[in-house]
Formats: structure tokens, C-alpha cells, sequence
């Protein structure tokens, strides 16, 4: 079962994701060049949101970070090992995260990794256990980060989290298992034509003319690119392969019916922070805080994804009437009627919310957005 996501997001003036030059990122779609905003960010967004850490409250959840060997120098202090024992712990440590295991010269991984609390817990226990074993530090010292890594304790299956069960992970270590994601997001690409803005602004300091001989003018000069942009934002949650990520290889029946009840939740809170989180880039200065104006969730029982972005080749420009956002939602209503069909598309249910008095054919109307949310819920529920 795939649950799709699709929305229409006008956003004021702002800088939600730039680039390493600081200009708002943007691609070429349709031969015509659009605001965008990575996958990566607006993942990011959702991840570390209040919106969704709240509707997964009392679930743990991963942390990505280099710093496991500071996390592991700590925990071997509080298990009474002296500082030296401590310090070489994390040093060991810090050989996680790459094939051959090569320690670090701080305390850092070579790589980030996406780990949760089950991975450093396992980890402090197999690094303590080889300290207490050696016994000394110098004997400590020959213990190789590698063979640490290949402990059996460790190429076991441990339990992950939902995040990673979501957006997935890739670590070149043997004491991690690679998770396929089981979220597809798209990068959010601008319905209409990109114009670059700048911002130019001035700062002074408060004390000027507070002395006799103080010379007016700024005390700085800067400017910062912006754009407006009414964005199509494209999400595909696998169910089955998230409650596979989470139940494990080979799962009890108990196993399987939790990991269905904290996919469920995991989804809900999913589906809420999209809709309702905002990338943080430059928001003290634009306060970009805009919520969609269209929102169409489709459950399929294949697993055959389907982006509308296509709806989009043609830029959409406000006119005869129409402001931006409702040719918008016009222009993808009718694309995802035809679609649908010409291709007989199957989605039950195939739910449509919308801040503006347009119709999507062979939808459920929602009235609100917990109407929405309802439905969703109901979808996943009944599996």
C-alpha cells in the first residue's frame, strides 16, 4: 500500500533553502526555470519538527550525528572507567562509521550516521566489555576499531525508529544495517516562473548621533536574494515497507501487530508535519509561514507512484481573474482528472482538501483538515 501526498503551497517572499551561494535554490522544468526546495530540506523540516516528534510522543527516535564517540567517552565515565580508559573508548569509537575502521584523530566519525538508541547502547556495551576484558589501557590500545565493529553482539538485528525506518540509512560499517527508506519525497518545485529579488538593507548603530562629532550613515550594507513561489510538493510513504523496516526480519505476530500500530502513528504524524511544517532558511528575516492551500492524499493498493508535477510543464500565471494559487489548483485538478482517466488510476480512498471553492473528481471532499487527517487514519488503521 503506498499513501501519496500532494500539495499546492503558496509561500510570501523568502529564502527556504539556498544554495552555497546563499541564492534560493532553483532548477530548469518544462524549459523554464523554478524556485525549488530540496528533498533533503524539506525532510529535515519534517524530521526535527515539534508537529512531528509530538505525534510520535513517547516513541524514541534517531539522532544523526559524527559525535558517537563523545556519546561513548561519557557513558564509559559514568560506568566507572577512568578518564584514560575513557578517552581510548572514544577514540575506538570513532572508527565506527567506516569500512576499515580507521580511528579519527578527534573525537568525531568519519561520517554522519543515523543511529538510535538501541545502536549506542549495543555499542558502549561491546566497547565497555573489551575494555574490562584488556583490563589496562595499553592492552586496550591494540584492540582494533575493525574487529570491534564485528562483534556478534552488534551484527545482530536491533530495533530502529521510526525516522530511520522512514527516510532510511546507509552506514559503511559492519556494526550497521542499511535501511531502505520507505519515504520518497521530491524536491518542491515552483508552479510558476522564477524571478530572482534582492533584498538590499542597511543596519545602524544606535548610538550614532549620541556625540558631537558622529558621521551619519550605516554602520553596515548587505543584500540577500529572495523569491515568491506557489510550490507542488510530491511524498510517497510505503505502509508495508515501513512496518517491514520496523517489525524486523523475522517478527512474531505480536512483533508485526506493534510495528502496524507505530506505523499507523508514524504516518498521521508524517502527513500532519508535511502539511503544516515550513523549512526554517531565513525565516527571522521573511517569516515565510504559509500553509497549503490544496492538499490530495491518494492510498493505493498497487505500488505504482504517481507525481503530478506534470500539471506544472506549462508554468501557471495568474490572470483573467484567477490569483496565482486558484490557476494553480485549476491546473492540477484537470491534470489529475485526466490522468486518472485516461490510465484508470485505482486509489481508495483518494481524499481532497482545499482552502478554495475547486473540485477534484472522484475524491472525498474534507471540509478541514483533520477531516483529512481522519481519513488517512481510517486507511491505515484498517491493515
Amino acid at each position: 500500500m503506498l499513501i501519496e501526498l500532494h500539495m499546492i503551497q503558496c509561500h510570501a517572499p523568502s529564502n527556504l533553502n539556498r544554495d552555497d551561494t546563499g541564492s534560493p535554490k532553483d532548477c530548469i522544468f518544462g524549459g523554464v526555470r523554478r524556485s525549488r526546495i530540496s528533498s533533503q530540506c524539506i525532510k529535515r523540516s519534517i524530521r526535527m519538527s515539534d508537529v512531528f516528534r509530538s505525534g510520535l510522543q513517547g516513541v524514541d527516535l534517531g539522532i544523526r550525528t559524527r559525535r558517537l564517540p563523545s556519546i561513548v567517552r561519557d557513558a564509559m565515565i559514568e560506568l566507572g572507567f577512568s578518564s584514560d580508559m575513557a578517552d581510548l573508548a572514544g577514540k575506538k569509537a570513532s572508527g565506527f562509521g567506516n569500512k576499515d575502521g580507521t580511528e579519527q584523530q578527534d573525537l568525531e566519525t568519519a561520517q554522519i550516521m543515523f543511529i538510535s538508541q538501541h545502536d549506542v547502547d549495543t555499542i558502549i556495551d561491546v566497547i565497555a566489555a573489551a575494555a574490562k576484558e584488556t583490563g589496562d589501557v595499553k592492552t586496550f590500545k591494540d584492540v582494533s576499531a575493525k574487529e570491534l565493529q564485528k562483534s556478534a553482539e552488534l551484527a545482530g538485528w536491533r530495533p530502529i525508529t521510526p525516522d530511520i525506518a522512514l527516510f532510511g540509512r546507509m552506514i559503511t560499517s559492519a556494526a550497521f544495517r542499511d535501511v531502505q527508506a520507505s519515504a520518497q519525497v521530491a524536491h518542491a518545485i515552483s508552479v510558476n516562473k522564477m524571478d530572482h529579488e534582492f533584498d538590499y538593507f542597511t543596519a545602524v548603530d544606535d548610538l550614532v548621533g549620541t556625540g558631537e562629532d558622529d558621521e551619519t550613515g550605516a554602520a553596515m550594507i548587505d543584500d540577500v536574494e529572495f523569491n515568491s513561489a506557489c510550490y507542488y510538493k510530491y511524498m510517497s510513504l510505503d505502509y508495508d515497507g515501513l512496518v517491514s523496516n520496523l517489525a524486523g526480519l523475522t517478527p512474531t505476530d505480536e512483533g508485526l501487530d506493534q510495528a502496524r500500530r507505530v506505523a499507523a502513528h508514524t504516518i498521521l504524524a508524517f502527513v500532519r508535519a508535511a502539511a503544516l511544517v515550513t523549512p526554517t532558511g531565513k525565516q527571522n528575516s521573511f517569516a515565510a509561514h504559509q500553509l497549503p492551500s490544496a492538499i490530495l492524499v491518494e492510498v493505493r493498493n498497487k505500488k505504482m507512484p504517481v507525481s503530478y508535477a506534470n500539471a506544472f510543464v506549462k508554468p501557471v500565471t495568474a490572470g483573467r481573474g484567477k490569483d496565482l494559487i486558484e490557476a494553480s489548483i485549476e491546473q492540477f485538478a484537470c491534470h489529475v482528472d485526466i490522468l486518472n482517466r485516461k490510465y484508470g488510476l485505482q486509489a481508495e480512498p483518494r481524499l481532497w482538501f482545499c482552502t478554495e471553492p475547486i473540485k477534484v473528481p472522484q475524491t472525498r471532499e474534507c471540509e478541514s483538515f483533520d477531516a483529512l487527517l481522519d481519513g488517512v487514519a481510517r486507511a491505515v488503521e484498517v491493515r
